[in-house]
């Protein structure tokens, strides 16, 4: 036991568990889900949940993360946009050669999870990713910001970086060069697609009585619904 560092972080810890305890979650009145009015497949349920935290005032409910695992078999997150969510699965861009893109290049399966806590609701989706064309995904980075361009161009995502200096350097240039020229291709630049196997739907209860209804692709590759335990 390594008392010195029990001395030295000792009043910090306390702090901050006792900042940590006295969270609540869920101080507004949260919305009912009644599981065996929901339609037989993920995707349009998914699309009403959207459409309701944004009216709810979710702020940014269109980040979600991402789940990957590495070559090793060690897992990996972050958070990042969705760009869409139709019949193909839930879409995503990002550079080949960053660490997600590496990671998904060698093991497909990922999970993006999702949530809104205006309304106490998570989504969860597992399945197996697959990267579009190039001609899609240059069509999926015309179609955003400036900004998301010159942060394209800048490169080297996930890379390490010798100083703020270099990336300021970098950022300047690429500013300068997707105002210059709005369809400047960016090669490693890649959309995409994860094809879902399950969707889970879960609606938090202020009584801890929570709501979680499972999609399963059957294998037939129709979806089998399924209530789980809180």
């Amino acid at each position: 036991m390594n008392t010195t560092d029990e001395n030295e972080y000792g009043d910090e810890g306390e702090e901050f568990r006792a900042l940590l305890h006295s969270q609540r979650v869920w101080d507004v009145e949260l919305p009912s889900f009644d599981p065996t009015r929901a339609p037989d497949a993920p995707l349009p349920l998914f699309h009403r949940w959207f459409a309701e935290a944004v009216a709810a005032g979710q702020p940014e409910p269109h980040t979600m993360t991402l789940a990957t695992v590495d070559a090793e078999g060690r897992p990996d997150v972050r958070t990042l946009m969705l760009h869409d969510a139709d019949a193909r699965g839930w879409h995503f861009a990002t550079h080949a050669t960053s660490a997600k893109g590496r990671q998904l290049a060698v093991r497909p399966d990922a999970a993006l999870g999702f949530y809104w806590a205006a309304q106490g609701r998570q989504v969860r989706v597992r399945g197996t990713v697959t990267a579009a064309g190039a001609v899609e995904s240059r069509a999926d980075l015309r179609a955003r910001s400036t900004g998301a361009l010159a942060a394209a161009l800048t490169g080297h995502q996930s890379d390490v970086l010798s100083s703020a200096e270099e990336l300021a350097v970098a950022s300047r240039a690429a500013w300068v060069r997707a105002e210059a020229e709005p369809d400047a291709p960016v090669p490693t630049w890649r959309r995409y697609a994860l094809a879902p196997r399950e969707v889970e739907f879960f609606q938090g209860d202020g009584a801890r009585r929570h709501v979680r209804l499972r999609y399963r692709r059957d294998p037939d590759g129709g979806w089998v619904r399924e209530l789980l335990w809180p």
